[in-house]
């Protein structure tokens, strides 16, 4: 740790209040801010963690108005759904807070205010979309359109979500209102800008030249955008849920979501510490630190601190962690097509497994890189590491203790090589750890942890203290009295990790509070002193857990699908001519099978009244043959007989597409004598 800074104010990205908190959420901002805090709290720092709801913002009134509710309905719901969520997974806050607080719009309407009156903003008239029929000015998610990029017609008017386009709402090709469906006009507006450009300068030297320690996504992003050259951006909106802009003129406005939402670490901390927050925003001893995720690299790192350069009297942040986005099961999470994992429910579906889960998604981290969550990868980790290798070398020395020694430590005795590797594998353990955690390394500091449980079952199994137990009770003392002080080691070690675990753990062990200092000590519990019976620190999760989540992410799969289902467009017409030129009869099928060489195609014998004949279809992707044995089916009599991979084919089966491209054989909802008509 920087000895120049004296405390440390973490802050983590504040969570939109129109739905819970996901598992991307947990693995991009908050289990490793919480793991940066806690470390921090073990080696007696001054260190603070900031949290909050965001509630303002266009998401809120569109899901408002979806459920005929007020925004603060919404935000009122889903503040306390994260808040508690947050706390049954550990996430230790100082405060939680909300930017509809009386303190948040205080603080908010203050800074503008302070910015306005030092002449930091720009006046500008610009053209935006209008809802004529609604009266009001469209906000760009209250647009859609088709996207001038990719073409797709559902495209909102700030992004493609089809191809990841950023978009202006009037780039849109026939954008229509969400609020009523109406084609918008084009209608005058004035706003306030920040002129980012003006801070460009300031902030280039501020990233590119005095951090080039961020992570290498964070400055590669930030130097993307400056060298693009930063422009103008409104801090005002045409909107009547948020904080009001407090300025004469401007009616039916308020402050830009992107504005107001940062300044809510600020008015968190002030509700927190009234009387000495400012030593954690204005005091050049404090190191200040962003937990956020990829998308919020521009706000917090350029948007937030030109802000802030206004403003004249804060503290830049000294470093920004981002982190890349979680997928699950190989797809984007979307809040939107319910493709997650919440936290509310996982801790419903597996009470006392906050750990397993702070594990997984720690080991899983998305530091780097984009990465996937899966429920096999889950299972596996649990019952591989977590049950097999720390929880086992925890109750295997426990139980021995308990066995050998009644439950008290043994006096160590003289050492032998084998406890001196054993030791020396472990004595760097705090720098390593520590130093990771520092460079918010989280992945490997994990590791570091783990590996503590790896050197104490390699440590037991080596010495084989239940075979000396019979002829050499002095030297089982010695190991028991070290695989003691392992499980004191892994105590302290896994507390930023797995603090329900930890906690667990000091119990047994009897320890009450840790010292981080302690760390890679062998002297950490005196001889004499009585431990408790183990009991398990995690157990096995079983397949049927996993296959119903499995279950449930494949009924949403399926929901999305008729959900996003557009029919083709109807062919052009037709006569009753045209129609009954085609003979479409009812057959039976007697036989079906694979055609050789081919992955696609079925080859039937049909019953058709008439003798019989062979038919070939291509839907072998979508059916077994024996599912279909015994079927009746509708298929075309009189197309011309053609081969398919050497096959002839004597007519066509009739199918329908369903919402997932699925062909649905069509045939009679009764019984049907083969051979008679449709029509």
């Amino acid at each position: 740790m920087d000895k120049k800074f004296k405390r440390t104010l973490v802050t983590t990205a504040l969570p939109y209040a129109n739905g819970p908190v996901h598992i991307g959420h947990l693995a991009g901002v908050y289990v490793p801010a919480d793991i940066y805090t806690r470390y921090l709290r073990l080696r007696g720092e001054d260190v603070i963690m900031i949290g909050g709801s965001d509630e303002h913002g266009v998401p809120i009134t569109i899901k408002a108005q979806k459920e005929g509710v007020t925004p603060q309905d919404i935000v009122d719901r889903y503040h306390n759904i994260i808040k508690n969520s947050m706390e049954g997974l550990g996430i230790s806050f100082d405060v939680y807070s909300r930017t509809t607080s009386d303190m948040h719009h205080k603080t908010a309407s203050d800074f503008f205010r302070k910015l306005y009156d030092k002449g930091e903003f720009i006046e500008k008239t610009s053209v935006q979309l209008y809802d004529e029929k609604a009266d009001q000015y469209l906000a760009d998610r209250y647009v859609t359109g088709t996207c001038p990029k990719c073409g797709n017609e559902r495209a909102y008017g700030d992004q493609c979500e089809a191809c990841g386009t950023s978009l202006n709402a009037t780039d849109l090709i026939n954008p229509v209102s969400a609020i009523t469906g109406n084609t918008p006009v084009l209608k005058e507006t004035k706003h306030w800008y920040m002129p980012l450009d003006k801070w460009e300068p300031k902030l280039r030297e501020w990233i590119l030249e005095q951090h080039k320690e961020w992570k290498p996504n964070v400055y590669g992003q930030c130097k993307s955008w400056l060298d693009d050259h930063l422009q103008p951006r409104a801090v005002t909106r045409d909107l009547n849920w948020g904080i009001p802009v407090p300025v004469e003129g401007a009616d039916g406005k308020v402050l830009y979501v992107w504005f107001d939402a940062p300044i809510g670490y600020i008015s968190n901390t002030k509700e927190l510490l009234p009387d000495t927050w400012e030593t954690y925003w204005k005091d050049p001893e404090t190191r200040i630190i962003h937990f956020i995720g990829k998308d919020n690299i521009v706000f917090h790192c350029l948007i937030f601190p030109a802000m802030l350069m206004a403003e004249g009297s804060y503290q830049l942040p000294e470093n920004v962690p981002a982190n890349e986005f979680l997928n699950l099961e190989g797809d984007k999470i979307s809040t939107s097509r319910n493709w997650a994992v919440w936290l509310h429910e996982y801790l419903e579906d597996f009470p006392g497994k906050q750990d397993v889960l702070r594990y997984v998604l720690t080991a899983n981290a998305p530091e780097s890189k984009d990465n996937d969550f899966t429920w096999r990868d889950f299972q596996a980790r649990n019952n591989n590491e977590l049950v097999a290798i720390l929880g086992n070398f925890v109750n295997r020395a426990l139980v021995l203790t308990h066995k050998y020694f009644g439950g008290v430590i043994p006096e160590a005795h003289e050492l032998l090589d084998i406890d001196r590797e054993a030791l020396a594998e472990f004595k760097n353990v705090k720098d390593t750890l520590g130093a990771n955690i520092e460079n918010f390394k989280f992945r490997e500091a994990l590791k570091d942890a783990m590996n503590l449980a790896r050197i104490g079952n390699k440590y037991l199994a080596d010495t084989e203290p239940w075979k000396l137990a019979k002829t050499d009770m002095a030297r089982v003392e010695t190991i028991m009295n070290l695989a003691v002080q392992i499980c004191a080691n892994l105590a302290i070690a896994f507390e930023p990790f797995l603090p329900f675990s930890a906690e667990k753990l000091r119990g047994m062990l009897g320890m009450g509070e840790v010292d981080w200092n302690k760390l890679g000590d062998t002297d950490i519990l005196p001889a004499g002193h009585a431990v408790e019976k183990p009991v398990l620190l995690f157990e096995k999760i079983e397949d049927a857990a996993i296959e119903a989540q499995m279950q449930r992410l494949e009924r949403i799969k399926q929901e999305n699908i008729v959900a996003n289902f557009k029919p083709k467009a109807v062919a052009p017409q037709v006569t009753i001519d045209d129609f009954a030129k085609l003979d479409i009869r009812v057959g039976t099928v007697l036989e079906c099978s694979k055609v050789k060489k081919s992955d696609k195609l079925l080859q039937f014998n049909i019953e058709d009244g008439m003798g019989g004949r062979t038919i070939v279809s291509g839907i072998a992707k979508w059916y077994e043959p024996e599912e279909l044995i015994g079927k009746q089916v509708c298929f075309i009599a009189n197309f011309p007989p053609r081969k398919l991979k050497g096959v002839e084919s004597q007519g066509m089966i009739l199918s329908a597409e369903d919402a997932d491209g699925r062909l649905i054989v069509i045939g009679p909802t009764g019984p049907v004598k083969p051979g008679a008509s449709v029509g």
